[in-house]
């Protein structure tokens, strides 16, 4: 059983740590509101995308993305939030009392938001049909499935909130708030762009 699970481990590793609409959103949130603000966002991607591999596993994934328009769909979702999300980022400000209205990703928010992200689709569809391990009964191959993509894949994605957070602590002059605003605006439009290609 284990050498099922540690491929399974490393595509899981490899694809939860490396850049995409999640792990850049929650570099935002880490700046602009800390590590322990951002833990519901973490902890909704980490639900939200079980929840997509569980619905990947069983087979359903796979048949809403062979409707063409499905894809069309969530590609729009998907670049349509980015786009929004670069629009709040081009402003944003790291002083505590010119952030009191702002507010974090939710736990549903962040859960909901991986059925619109075109890379947690390709992660899941991609992870249920090359690594879903070989075991019986079948409920436990999901249950098995499931847990080690969700243990690799939370600290995954709280390195960059965590990275976040760090560099909150470095832009504290407004020169490097505006190039990192900039740099973090370019790197969201073209995630939002690269889901079309």
């Amino acid at each position: 059983m284990i050498e099922s699970l540690l491929p399974l481990a490393v595509f899981a590793f490899v694809s939860s740590i490396t850049p995409g609409p999640n792990n850049i959103m929650l570099t935002s949130s880490g700046i602009m509101f800390g590590f322990v603000r951002s833990i519901p966002h973490m902890l909704g991607i980490t639900v939200g995308f079980g929840v997509l591999l569980l619905i990947c596993a069983l087979g359903i994934g796979s048949l809403l993305l062979a409707v063409p328009s499905m894809q069309v769909i969530l590609k729009l979702l998907g670049s349509g939030y980015l786009v929004y999300l670069a629009w709040k980022l081009r402003n944003m400000s790291f002083k505590a009392d010119q952030n009191s209205n702002a507010q974090p990703l939710s736990f549903f928010g962040a859960a909901l938001f991986q059925f619109a992200n075109p890379k947690a689709w390709v992660m899941a569809i991609t992870s249920a049909s090359a690594f879903l391990p070989e075991v019986k009964p079948f409920w436990l191959s999901l249950t098995l499935y499931c847990l080690v993509f969700s243990l690799v894949g939370l600290p995954c994605v709280s390195v960059w909130a965590g990275a976040g957070s760090v560099l909150r602590r470095y832009l504290a002059q407004t020169l490097w708030q505006r190039v990192f605003c900039t740099v973090m605006v370019l790197l969201t439009l073209y995630t939002a762009i690269a889901m079309w290609f």
